[in-house]
């Protein structure tokens, strides 16, 4: 069984146009190493719209008692970086991906940026391929109907990600007061964009009152507008 039948098996799909599946699992660095003109950037770049209408659609039938900012959180975790790459293993993309002799040597089949690129560009190739509803069918029966418990831990990760994203642009945290003794001390810090405040948190350690400013940050990202 060769590759690219073996991945169809795992995926429960059978493309008509086999070079669409090839051509998602082709990260840049093979390209170039390999001097060949094709990458999986450009579906890559499909993918990342069509997951997020079918993440959105489901969140709106699935949550019809979450208004629109607890929904923009939600979905926000559902395409992340780190979800995103976490499902990519789960269907062991990771083993499939082409990636150049250095990549493969610092490790780049475990890079979140490589499997969650792959992996959007995975579901732009069935887009092409089979519609709409083949992808939905694909997203919901592999990973969401299994449920889906949504926890953030690092939020300064996910404040990050979103901004690039939205705004090409990164959080900034200042450490604004310390207050008690040594030994016990509390720290409050802000988070910023663009010189305008975002939020604001405390915390016993820095790293701790920056997650709280994020935190709150994430809560307001929605009335942000550059």
């Amino acid at each position: 069984m060769d590759k690219i039948q073996e991945f169809q098996k795992i995926l429960g799909i059978n493309f008509n146009n086999k070079e669409l599946l090839k051509t998602a699992l082709i990260h840049k660095s093979w390209s170039v190493e390999n001097k060949g003109s094709l990458n999986n950037e450009r579906l890559e770049f499909l993918g990342d719209s069509v997951l997020a209408v079918i993440i959105a659609e489901y969140l709106y039938t699935s949550y019809p008692n979450k208004n629109e900012g607890e929904l923009s959180k939600l979905k926000s975790v559902l395409v992340s970086r780190q979800q995103l790459s976490k499902w990519a293993k789960e269907i062991n993309l990771d083993k499939f991906i082409l990636i150049s002799t250095s990549e493969e040597a610092s490790g780049g089949r475990k890079k979140e940026t490589i499997l969650a690129g792959a992996f959007e560009a995975l579901l732009g190739a069935i887009y092409l391929d089979c519609g709409i509803e083949k992808c939905k069918e694909f997203i919901v029966t592999k990973f969401l109907s299994k449920g889906i418990d949504i926890k953030i831990y690092d939020y300064k990760s996910l404040l990050q990600e979103i901004l690039q994203k939205e705004f090409k642009i990164l959080p900034e945290y200042e450490i604004v007061k310390e207050t008690g003794p040594d030994h016990d001390k509390e720290f409050e810090c802000i988070v910023k964009i663009a010189d305008r405040f975002l939020g604001s948190g405390k915390g016993k350690t820095k790293k701790q009152a920056q997650q709280n400013a994020a935190k709150e940050a994430l809560k307001n990202i929605k009335k942000l507008k550059i």
